[in-house]
């Protein structure tokens, strides 16, 4: 679905009769199942499902790719993912740049692969160091890769809502983390800090620790870092170019429809854009957590100007004085260019296996007459090897 969704699911049978094998493992003991026979035959399925069948495959795509396996459709796992599953996470990477038309790497899609992180988080600091605020992607990156830093105790809820919105920056949330670690900062790293503004310490370490980690990567790679602070926009523009699928419109108060396929995603109300007073028009998410309703988790305000800029493949700004039919003229020369690039691919695959078989041919004939006179025959009688 593009979505990570924590629904409640029936353990598996396998599973079930594990637990149950607990029960008398170190002395007499009984087990008590919770559920009746007939949904342990009809509900339950006999194994859980594997991991790599449920989940997004990008990462997956991107090292097989850079291992140099053609294709994907047709690699022996051990349990296949669904086809579509595949499909998806070629055309999400498509779609960032990491792959070209004809399903192989490109420039940036080599580098993303040295990054052990998403590949929409991997893009971000790419285009980070292309628009010059490498150092605030990296942090904000960083602060992805960890679990929620803010705690939200029941008994004190008032204080810790109150808290943080201290740390809000009104466009964005991903900016209000790189604010969160920035304050942090300043003040030498404190734990007793943390606690005073209701974060959580441990977090927060372990987003420093993912930061130096990127960094030396980075430093192996010989990117510099760069920082454009206090320009937000920069900062939201590369966010924007790796999260642009990810794009939600304005259609009510605090409800959004993501531009794509229409589904409808709403700003959770601990977002800083909840609470701003003027909802933007268009945003862009980190990812869609499915709970009471479809939320969206770390939104930021952008342009629609960046989306048709950062995004081409899916959005573009009207202009008033093209019209309809031109514009179908150009979709049109986008498709038989992509068809010819195809073709092309093709026909160089074809040549390079003929001329892989007419090598191999020769080496085989020149191994069958090695070393003989000409003219003589490649069978050796046993004198002639002194037996």
């Amino acid at each position: 679905m593009g979505m990570d969704a924590l629904q409640v699911f029936p353990v598996s049978r396998a599973a079930a009769d594990q637990r149950a094998g607990w029960a008398g493992r170190t002395g007499p003991g009984t087990c008590y199942r919770l559920y009746t026979e007939s949904a342990y035959l009809n509900e339950m399925l006999p194994s859980p499902v594997p991991e790599i069948q449920r989940t997004n495959l990008g990462n997956v795509v991107l090292l097989l790719k850079s291992l140099k396996v053609e294709n994907l459709l047709d690699f022996d796992f051990m349990d296949p993912p669904p086809q579509d599953n595949i499909l998806n996470s070629m055309y999400q990477l498509w779609v960032l740049g990491a792959l070209n038309n004809v399903g192989s790497l490109t420039d940036l899609g080599w580098k993303m692969v040295e990054f052990p992180l998403d590949p929409p988080l991997a893009k971000m600091l790419l285009m980070g160091e292309q628009l010059g605020c490498l150092d605030e992607v990296l942090t904000i990156v960083s602060m992805l890769s960890v679990p929620s830093v803010f705690f939200r105790p029941k008994d004190r809820a008032e204080e810790s809502d109150a808290a943080r919105e201290k740390f809000f920056i009104p466009e964005s949330d991903h900016l209000t983390l790189y604010n969160v670690y920035q304050q942090w900062k300043q003040h030498q790293y404190r734990g007793d800090w943390c606690n005073d503004h209701f974060l959580h310490v441990k977090g927060l370490r372990k987003a420093r620790e993912v930061r130096s980690q990127l960094l030396d990567i980075l430093k192996t790679l010989k990117i510099p870092l760069t920082s454009s602070w206090p320009d937000t926009d920069i900062v939201r523009k590369a966010i924007c170019s790796a999260y642009f699928h990810n794009s939600a419109k304005l259609k009510g108060v605090g409800e959004y429809v993501n531009c794509r396929n229409g589904m409808p995603c709403h700003l959770h109300p601990s977002s800083a854009l909840y609470g701003m007073g003027c909802t933007p028009e268009y945003v862009v998410y980190h990812e869609l957590i499915l709970t009471t309703k479809e939320y969206m988790q770390c939104a930021t305000a952008v342009e629609p100007q960046w989306m048709a800029e950062l995004g081409p493949m899916f959005f573009s700004v009207k202009d008033s004085d093209t019209s309809l039919l031109e514009h179908k003229k150009r979709q049109k020369e986008e498709k038989t260019a992509m068809e010819d690039e195809m073709e092309n691919l093709r026909k160089e695959q074809a040549e390079a296996e003929r001329e892989e078989r007419e090598k191999r041919a020769k080496q085989r004939q020149s191994v069958s007459t090695l070393g003989l006179p000409e003219g003589s025959s490649t069978y050796l009688r046993p004198e002639r090897l002194g037996l």
